[in-house]
């Protein structure tokens, strides 16, 4: 039987122990960490404890999935486990903190990877492997990210999430993250960039609600803007290239070359869980590396940050 450490369990806790529960692969028992001990066990599966100290047998594996501030402090504290690692994006929240876990995960050989779910999405699969494969003279690329940070979570009120707090590390351009992700998976890493960052919008929250980012390649441009407060919510990328324009409708699941439509699913973002969750179960038995390990999240987080050059 598996043993799983959880760190954090609010929504993409959830996600990832359910994504655990609905392979079925195997059997699993579920260990969630969690400081407040007024929080209920929520799971019939998931035995809640209130420190490491707690931890009777050492995990399989562990899953860090609580705020972005607390990423580095939980990862220090259970490299002395020496077992793998789920982290959920982004990695950590300052560069400082990512070079220091660096070197230590270096020492101590520990297998990380970490979670971008959007690169499991069937629609952006399809458009890795059309670019890869159509090896385009690109002139230009543009990336869209736009969604109402006040809908995010219905039942909370949005300004007291840690979205909307920057001392949790909450901020746009963290929260979406993957679309630098992506970009960089897609593109790879560029020569320099730069950087815009707001807080003007109507939300009046203390976290960076919008980023505009222009990263320069050896032949093209890519443009990347991503904003809390767009009531349409809107989530594109756009390749301009010199045979004609790829569009991406990342949600929607469609995929266009010269307003032609060339591919379709109606796959959801909750369904990427499960493929992540199948994906990093089958590396670590097949012993192989991940194609998002702590260095390629690094260097993402290198480009997501305001005061990082690219």
């Amino acid at each position: 039987m598996k043993k799983v450490l959880i760190v954090g369990l609010g929504s993409a806790g959830k996600k990832h122990v359910d994504a655990l529960v609905h392979l079925k692969k195997e059997q699993v028992s579920i260990f969630a960490l969690r400081n407040d001990p007024k929080h209920a066990d929520i799971y019939e599966r998931v035995k809640n404890i209130r420190t490491l100290k707690d931890l009777t047998q050492v995990p399989d594996f562990a899953i860090i999935s609580n705020p972005t501030s607390l990423h580095a402090f939980q990862i220090e504290q259970l490299l002395k486990y020496k077992i793998p690692l789920l982290i959920e994006k982004p990695v950590v929240s300052t560069i400082d903190d990512g070079i220091r876990i660096q070197r230590e995960i270096k020492a101590k050989n520990i297998f990380t990877h970490v979670g971008c779910n959007l690169r499991f999405l069937k629609v952006m699969q399809f458009t890795k492997k059309f670019l890869e494969e159509k090896t385009l003279r690109i002139n230009e690329v543009n990336i869209y990210g736009g969604s109402d940070l006040s809908q995010w979570r219905p039942h909370q009120d949005f300004r007291k999430s840690y979205s909307a707090n920057e001392e949790l590390g909450g901020g746009i351009h963290m929260d979406w993250i993957h679309e630098l992700d992506y970009l960089y998976w897609l593109f790879g890493e560029p020569e320099n960039s730069t950087k815009v960052f707001g807080r003007k919008s109507s939300l009046a929250i203390n976290s960076i609600d919008y980023a505009n980012y222009i990263f320069t390649y050896p032949d093209y441009f890519a443009s990347v803007i991503l904003n809390y407060y767009r009531k349409d919510r809107k989530r594109t990328l756009e390749v301009v290239a010199s045979t004609g324009t790829l569009l991406v409708e990342i949600e929607l699941g469609n995929v266009y070359f010269n307003n032609e439509k060339i591919f379709s699913h109606s796959e959801t973002l909750i369904d990427t869980y499960t493929c992540q969750m199948e994906y990093f179960l089958n590396i670590l038995k097949n012993k192989t590396n991940s194609m998002n390990d702590f260095d390629h999240a690094l260097t993402v987080l290198k480009m997501c940050l305001p005061n990082e050059k690219a």
